[in-house]
């Protein structure tokens, strides 16, 4: 199928794949993808109604060990959030617009989207 035999950046360039053309049939802008700074890298940034959001996408075959979004520790939340700010500052436009934290959950072809999955007191 779909996932089967590559290397884990196939799949996740397929999982985020997947995730943006989800979010683009719900109408939501995609502003970039693959944001990547010193502190980390942002799958997906979009607007959704005048808010900047900030997508991790984890893409799961099996549920075995747990949910994809369960993969985002608090570690990675402070990743993604410190990496938001490098890219608020590269792009002042959007620095006062509201801002939040989604996380696109994967297990095979099921997508879970979490608005507001975590924020920047996690």
């Amino acid at each position: 199928m779909f996932f089967n035999k590559q290397t884990p950046k196939n799949i996740g360039d397929q999982a985020e794949s997947m995730a943006e053309n989800y979010l683009r049939n719900k109408k939501i802008k995609i502003i970039e993808r693959n944001f990547r700074a010193k502190t980390g890298e942002i799958d997906l940034i979009a607007d959704h109604q005048g808010t900047v959001v900030f997508i991790e996408v984890k893409f799961r075959k099996s549920t075995n060990f747990g949910e994809p979004f369960e993969t985002v520790t608090r570690s990675k939340q402070r990743k993604i959030i410190q990496t938001s700010q490098i890219y608020l500052q590269k792009n002042p436009k959007l620095a006062n617009k509201a801002c939040r934290f989604d996380v696109i959950s994967i297990h095979n072809k099921d997508i879970n989207w979490i608005k507001n999955a975590f924020d920047t007191s996690s």
